[in-house]
């Protein structure tokens, strides 16, 4: 609970000290993001925008969703979207801050927590634990995840052995991260707007098929949210501590992990890849996150469990009996359900691209932290493709494996993100609102295309833009 506290209460008041930006300034988020080029140094706002997609995007907006209804109720689906819209403001603030303080390492740009805790706080113990626990969570544990989810969702519904699915994941990552930074982003590029749009497009035909059904479930995710429908009365506790979780975990708002890409940009304003990082976390949460929820709530096909698997209290009109498990079976059904023989191979389709994409932004991210641990070029070559090994191990590994303990770990180590990253944040709010303000009044004055110069705020370390001005 002091977790979920801590997440909402961040967000809110970063929404009130930035004066709700992510209401105030949508129509420039969405501008924001075809603007600018990429770079011998940096990508471009889009790439920077799908790839952090890329890491929210992934098995929490199906299976992440199917289980926050399953211990949550229909009313953890209005926590999502109350942290998502909390969590923009979050975003703004993390994502500014990454690129006030980003650096050129190896001819690109590279920046994140570990960055702006070590260069804005002057602390290196704290940098290295944010640095060492991303390593830990986002190269080690999670990328075996989002690979497990992928090679059960074919087995399921294409009978596909686990280790040829596996095999040929990992082939595929390993062309991709051996090609570096830029190599990751033209993938992101390419495949992160085919997979949401795809995925919303058919889910929205679903929805317009069944459109007299949406006031009905709209209705419900409000009232169960907060125990005014009679089946979900008692679960408003574990309707807002699963909905901030999951939608925590999918939109990653305050993990730092978006971040990370929005370090690799090159922008004139920190203000502006800020904006467009707090766009993304829209689209995960309140576009494809929905999406998923709405399909399974109109056809049914849910359960409902009361503090354990042990104690059932709920089952969806379209659910069917012999099914025991949980998670995106819940939305291989409810596809199915709209379009039969249609719904399971899709939703395997769609959760590989959603979770191969994923494994592409954590292995960035850990990339990113092994670069600033790892100064000395030679080291930081040996240990970067020792990373690369390692990824490519536990992708496979985990795969063919049961992923219990997978799990509980990767919670472990995203929370432990998410704590010293809010942290770091609430120490260095002053200089991402001075520098949100001074973008603010740039564009005030008609300045088109608002210039950041450090030393205007007596803002030290930032290093790659006193060598760009």
């Amino acid at each position: 609970m002091p977790f979920i506290i801590f997440c909402l209460g961040a967000g809110l008041y970063f929404s009130l000290r930035t004066r709700f930006l992510q209401l105030r300034y949508i129509k420039t988020m969405v501008k924001l993001l075809f603007q600018g080029k990429s770079s011998a140094s940096g990508i471009s706002s889009f790439q920077a925008f799908t790839l952090a997609l890329s890491g929210r995007i992934g098995i929490g907006n199906i299976a992440g969703v199917a289980t926050a209804i399953a211990f949550g109720g229909p009313g953890a689906i209005f926590w999502m979207w109350v942290i998502a819209f909390l969590g923009a403001g979050t975003a703004y603030v993390e994502s500014s801050l990454a690129q006030i303080y980003k650096e050129k390492i190896d001819g690109n740009y590279r920046g994140g927590p570990a960055f702006y805790i070590l260069k804005g706080l002057r602390n290196k113990a704290f940098a290295t634990a944010f640095a060492i626990v991303t390593i830990c969570a986002l190269g080690l544990l999670l990328p075996g995840v989002q690979s497990n989810a992928i090679c059960d969702a074919f087995l399921n519904s294409f009978g596909i052995d686990p280790r040829i699915s596996a095999g040929v994941i990992v082939i595929l990552l390993a062309t991709i991260i051996f090609g570096g930074v830029k190599r990751i982003a033209r993938v992101g590029e390419i495949a992160v707007p085919f997979m949401a749009i795809g995925y919303v497009l058919v889910v929205a035909v679903i929805l317009a098929l069944n459109y007299q059904y949406i006031p009905a479930v709209f209705s419900l995710i409000i009232k169960s949210a907060f125990g005014f429908e009679a089946a979900f009365s008692g679960m408003v506790g574990a309707a807002i501590s699963m909905g901030v979780k999951r939608g925590i975990f999918s939109n990653e708002a305050g993990q730092g992990s978006g971040a990370h890409a929005a370090a690799a940009c090159e922008v004139p304003h920190p203000a502006k890849q800020g904006l467009v990082q707090a766009f993304s976390v829209y689209i995960d949460t309140w576009l494809v996150c929905s999406a998923t929820a709405f399909v399974i709530l109109i056809s049914g096909t849910y359960r409902v469990y009361d503090g354990s698997l042990d104690n059932l209290i709920y089952t969806g009109a379209g659910m069917i009996e012999t099914v025991t498990s949980f998670g995106a079976v819940y939305t291989q059904l409810a596809v199915d359900a709209a379009i039969p023989g249609f719904g399971s191979a899709f939703v395997a389709i769609a959760l590989f691209f959603f979770a191969f994409t994923t494994i592409l932004s954590y292995y960035f991210q850990s990339e990113t932290n092994v670069y600033f641990l790892f100064r000395k070029e030679k080291t930081a070559f040996y240990m970067i493709n020792l990373l690369r090994v390692a990824v490519l191990f536990v992708t496979y590994f985990a795969a063919i494996n049961t992923m219990t303990l997978a799990w509980d770990m990767a919670d472990i180590g995203v929370g432990m993100m998410a704590w010293l990253n809010l942290i770091a944040i609430m120490l260095l709010q002053k200089v991402a609102l001075k520098v949100f303000r001074d973008y603010e009044e740039q564009n005030k004055s008609g300045i088109k295309d608002p210039v950041f110069r450090p030393e205007k705020f007596g803002i030290e370390n930032a290093d790659a833009w006193n060598d760009n001005n």
